[in-house]
């Protein structure tokens, strides 16, 4: 992955946060879960961005410039070794947000954090999502609970990368990617997958062929089109019902 991300410019496409809020485009879940006179409180230090495929929100070691609410697209979370492997140990969309370290006082990432497939965000410095935070006791408790369903997932997908195959993984880490930006379309060439899942290009190929020969998706270059979603759960592993059942167990406890 090294040489194939770019950082995310604060000139891109920048709308106010007044005209992003029309229209229902406001998609983010934490945003839309908070009292509305919380929201109010410090949306206008928001600013709604476009994010590109394979920009760098967040780099593995470094300081935290911004903090996101992913509002459509995909972010990939991923671990990084010192000769510069990587593989991918979570997935964030407009479930989430990006730079959760700042929430409980740090000030670095410890992962790389990449857009997977584009699209936007709300986004505020770090120093005024550390103020924020300090006043808004409904988003900080959301954030918090959104780092358990994070930390979660990412242990569920390290076991996943360790024990499952290549097909099982695939299918997984496509009704995932599916859960997070709608729509029976994950864009993605089979080289992004490979980084994503740490396998080799020509296991993802043999994969995908898998699941494709068994009616389950088509693949055509840089797309993948999911045809058949109940049969293409059957054919992963127990680790996306593992996520997801937790994840949705969380959230009907914490109502």
């Amino acid at each position: 992955m090294a040489g194939t991300t770019s950082r995310l410019s604060p000139k891109i496409n920048p709308k106010s946060p007044p005209a992003a809020r029309d229209g229902n485009s406001i998609h983010n879940e934490i945003l839309l879960g908070l009292p509305r006179k919380e929201c109010d409180s410090f949306f206008s230090d928001l600013e709604f961005v476009e994010m590109r495929t394979r920009d760098l929100l967040n780099e593995m070691g470094e300081p935290i410039d911004y903090f996101y609410f992913v509002n459509s697209g995909l972010a990939s979370i991923l671990s990084v070794t010192a000769d510069g492997k990587s593989v991918e140990v979570g997935l964030t969309g407009k479930e989430g947000a990006v730079g959760l370290p700042l929430v409980v006082g740090l000030r670095t990432s410890a992962t790389r954090i990449v857009v997977q497939v584009a699209g936007t965000a709300f986004r505020m410095s770090a120093a005024n999502m550390v103020r924020v935070l300090h006043k808004c006791s409904q988003l900080e408790k959301s954030l918090h609970r959104y780092s358990q369903e994070l930390g979660m997932q990412s242990m569920q997908v390290a076991a996943c990368n360790r024990l499952h195959e290549v097909p099982e993984r695939l299918a997984r880490w496509l009704l995932m990617s599916q859960d997070r930006i709608g729509g029976e379309i994950v864009p993605l060439t089979q080289e992004f997958l490979a980084h994503m899942l740490g396998t080799r290009r020509a296991s993802v190929t043999v994969g995908a062929g898998i699941l494709q020969k068994a009616g389950l998706i088509t693949y055509t270059r840089g797309a993948v089109t999911v045809v058949n979603r109940r049969n293409l759960e059957d054919a992963a592993c127990e680790c996306y019902e593992v996520i997801t059942r937790q994840a949705r167990t969380w959230r009907n406890e914490s109502r």
